[in-house]
């Protein structure tokens, strides 16, 4: 759990200081290091749904019927 919290603070790091330097502005970079890693979360999760669907079919498709 140690490592997840240490990589988020290092997204949200990253977001904030290319933002801001992107934009000049703190405001934006904060914003966006919120938001970014939000949405990017959520659509982390439905690359893993799919993820999994492909497996699944690929593991089906290997047994002899």
């Amino acid at each position: 759990m140690r490592k997840t919290i240490s990589f988020a603070m290092v997204h949200f790091t990253v977001a904030f200081t290319l933002a801001w330097v992107m934009t000049g502005s703190w405001i934006v970079g904060g914003a966006l290091a919120l938001v970014e890693p939000a949405v990017n979360t959520v659509a982390f999760f439905f690359h893993e749904k799919a993820w999994q669907y492909l497996q699944a079919r690929r593991e089906l498709s290997a047994l002899p019927f």
